[in-house]
Parts: C-alpha cells; sequence; structure tokens
C-alpha cells in the first residue's frame, strides 16, 4: 500500500516515464512508409493518401494537437498543375525535336520571337551545369536558356523530371508569366527564334501533415520536419516498378514520428513544438512553401529538417551533418549539446551540391528562420538516391536511431528556451 501511494504522488508530481527512442519502433514506421502499400507516396496519388493517413494515426496515438486554425493534422491547400500541350520551337529556320528542348509554362500562352523574348541567358561547356541551372529554376522572371550541346546527358535528365506537370501555388495578387524555355543547342548566338505553346492548367488539392505539443511559449517554436512524398512508380522496370524512398525520406519522416513521441513523454516544454511531414518536396517544395505562408516566421526559433538519415555519414557512424552550417549557429548549439554522449554534427561536405537549398529547409531559411537540413547519407556516390533500390533492406535502423537520439538531446536545450540559434540573413540565401 505505501509503494502505491508513491506512485500516486510521483504521477502528481509530473514523474511521468520518459519514452526511450528505440529500434523496434523505428523500424516498425520506416517499414510502413516505404511499403510498396504506399506505391511510392507520389502526389495526388492514393498511395501518398495511405501513407497521410499512416502519419496521421501516429500522430493521434501519440496526442499531439493541432496547429492553430485546424480541426484535424491535415493542413490541405490547392495547387495548379500547368502543363504544356501543344509546343514548336523553330531556332535559325529549323524545327527542334522534343528531345532538344523542354518548357515550364507560367500561367498564360507562350509565344516568342526575337521581337518579345526575353535576351537570351547561355550555358556554355565550360559552365556549370547545375549552379546555372540553379540560379534559372529560383529566378522570377522569363529565361530563354540555350544550353551547350556538352551538357546533352545532364540535360536529358532534367528534361525527363520536368517533363511532367508544373505545380505552383495559387496567387491572387499576381500575373507573374514566368515562362522558362530550355533548348539544347551549340553555338553561342541565336538571333532567329519562333517558341509557341499551348497550357492546360488542373487544380489539384494536396496536404501537410502537422502535429504540435503546445509550449509555455506560444509565440516561440521549435520546428522539426520532413517530407513524405516520393516518386512514385516506373513503368522502365520489369522486375520491381516501385520508388519506395526509404531513405529519401521515410527516415526522415519516422524521425519526426519518433521526436514527437519522445518529446510528448515529457513535461510540457518551455517553447511549442511542430512537427511538420511536408507534401511535394520532389517537385518544388510546395508543402514548406504554403506552410511557411501560414505562420510568422519571426516566431519560428529553429527548424530541424530531417533528410536522408539511413546510411552511415563520410564520418563515420554515430555522425550527423547539416546544411548551411556557416549560416546560423545551430550547428553549433547541437554539438555543444552532445558532450556526454558519443555522437558529433559536423558541417555540410558536399557543398558543390547546393543542399542548403534543395530542401524544406530553404524556404524558411529565405524568411530568416534557422533553418536548415540535417542527414548521414553520403550523396555524392549513394547508388540508391531516386532509385527503386531505395529499400529498408539497405538501411542502417541503429544509424537512423541513434540519429534520432542526437537530435532529441542536442535540441533539448533550444526546446527548453535556454537556447536560441542566430538567424539566418535572408541576403545570403539565394
Amino acid at each position: 500500500m505505501r509503494i502505491w501511494y508513491v506512485v500516486v504522488a510521483l504521477v502528481c508530481l509530473g514523474f511521468t516515464r520518459i519514452y526511450e527512442i528505440n529500434e523496434k519502433d523505428v523500424e516498425r514506421i520506416l517499414t510502413v512508409l516505404s511499403s510498396d502499400k504506399m506505391e511510392g507516396r507520389k502526389i495526388n496519388t492514393p498511395g501518398i493518401a495511405r501513407a497521410s493517413a499512416f502519419i496521421e494515426k501516429e500522430f493521434s496515438t501519440i496526442k499531439l494537437g493541432h496547429l492553430p486554425g485546424l480541426t484535424s493534422y491535415k493542413q490541405t491547400f490547392e495547387v495548379h498543375s500547368r502543363q504544356v500541350t501543344n509546343s514548336r520551337v523553330l531556332v535559325a529556320g529549323q524545327t527542334l525535336p522534343k528531345s532538344a528542348y523542354f518548357i515550364l509554362p507560367g500561367s498564360d500562352t507562350l509565344h516568342w520571337n526575337a521581337q518579345n523574348a526575353p535576351t537570351p541567358f547561355y550555358i556554355k561547356a565550360s559552365d556549370s551545369f547545375r549552379a546555372k541551372m540553379g540560379q534559372v529554376l529560383s529566378g522570377n522572371q522569363d529565361y530563354l536558356v540555350f544550353i551547350d550541346a556538352q551538357h546533352k546527358q545532364i540535360f536529358n535528365q532534367y528534361r525527363s523530371y520536368f517533363s511532367q506537370p508544373k505545380l505552383v501555388l495559387p496567387n491572387p495578387n499576381t500575373q507573374a508569366r514566368n515562362h522558362k524555355v530550355f533548348i539544347l543547342q551549340s553555338g553561342s548566338s541565336f538571333n532567329h527564334f519562333d517558341i509557341a505553346a499551348s497550357l492546360q492548367i488542373k487544380k489539384v488539392s494536396l496536404n501537410n501533415v502537422v502535429g504540435v505539443i503546445p509550449g509555455k511559449r506560444t509565440n516561440e517554436m521549435v520546428l522539426f520536419s520532413a517530407h513524405y512524398d516520393h516518386l512514385g512508380t516506373s513503368s522502365r522496370s520489369i522486375d520491381d516498378t516501385i520508388y519506395n524512398g526509404a531513405n529519401d525520406d521515410a527516415s526522415g519522416v519516422t524521425a519526426i514520428i519518433e521526436l514527437a513521441r519522445y518529446f510528448k513523454s515529457k513535461r510540457q516544454p518551455e517553447r511549442t513544438l511542430v512537427f511538420a511531414a511536408f507534401t511535394a518536396e520532389e517537385v518544388g517544395g510546395f508543402g514548406s512553401k504554403y506552410f511557411s505562408n501560414q505562420l510568422n516566421p519571426d516566431e519560428i526559433v529553429a527548424m530541424l529538417n530531417i533528410e536522408m538519415i539511413g546510411k552511415e555519414s563520410k564520418e563515420g557512424v554515430n555522425s550527423a551533418w547539416m546544411t548551411g552550417w556557416d549560416k546560423s549557429n545551430l550547428g553549433s548549439i547541437l554539438q555543444a549539446n552532445l558532450q556526454q554522449i558519443d555522437f558529433k554534427f559536423f558541417a555540410d561536405p558536399y557543398p558543390d551540391q547546393q543542399l542548403f537549398y534543395r530542401s524544406d529547409n530553404a524556404t524558411l531559411a529565405r524568411l530568416g528562420v534557422p533553418a536548415h537540413s540535417i542527414s548521414t547519407t553520403q550523396i555524392d556516390i549513394d547508388k540508391d538516391y531516386h532509385q527503386i533500390s531505395d529499400e529498408v533492406s539497405t538501411l542502417d535502423i541503429t544509424n537512423i536511431t541513434n540519429t534520432i537520439k542526437a537530435i532529441a538531446v542536442g535540441s533539448q536545450g533550444i526546446v527548453d528556451g535556454r537556447q536560441t540559434p542566430t538567424r539566418v540573413n535572408p541576403a545570403e540565401v539565394d
């Protein structure tokens, strides 16, 4: 009887059992999210709807709260799908085959010639194709891009990817065209051309999955995020047709679910914690873009975006790297908090890959949030990245579990309100 009174007293005083992040739960979640049943989690498919429902159920089991203004974990929004239905490109009197160009359409029909087209932009043989393309794709203007034939192989990869319908968030305040035309052509100057394209525009409904642990400070939020969409299926394979996306990014979504369970098992945090599974990262980061428009970025103290933590990093086991290390002191805070455990955070070892700008953290970083992505994968040599072979069997469950634990421990001072990362300078995020 005396023991029973002690237990009651401890519960009344708030001494509840803290959940221990473990390999069994990590493997369970990861296996479901990357199963064939999810059909590669491509946007606007039954497979991604099943993935959303699974994440919602996990959030409900954890008893997370809803984002203010929502009555469920689904944050639904609409995008417009723009697809070129007919096109014609003439250069110097020659009609180009469709294999020699691709078009990212704007909001109206397209008809350019030498008199009304934007000034041509050239990607020369000596240029970094990825860097130049990044400049064009992030630009909020029309572009007519001539690409040297030396870049044919990577041009074809981009053409295949961007031949899919282009998604845009509706913006009633602007009617910007933002057409972007890419032509593979040798030479340095083209003054005679005629480009025409007609468009088909459809409305598409998408949703993020968001859960909240309300903190004592409702106007200070710590955001843990990952994207739950992937590439869907392939018609080019016979034996296996599904891009399961176990590492990219079922591993990250598994992390935010486990972090939510861990922090929910503790006392009420000082700062409000938000756990977001974003959609449409693979096609332009539309989930995070919509999400960022619904909150005051000044109230987001930090964003830890978790992307591909399923494999051993370049620094070996018990280590992870973070993009944009020099743009805030978030990485230094995480590392300083891990002095008592065998784990290390270090700077992104692949700066030429521009990874800071290629995941959902970039949207919030452009608003000044200390927003960074955490990963372990050796992206420069990983043979499973964006391949059908990205299966659970290729991943290290122990590595994932230890990385999640390190994020939990490393972020504790921020969650508690004792540490606040420096803000990102938006001018340094192009």
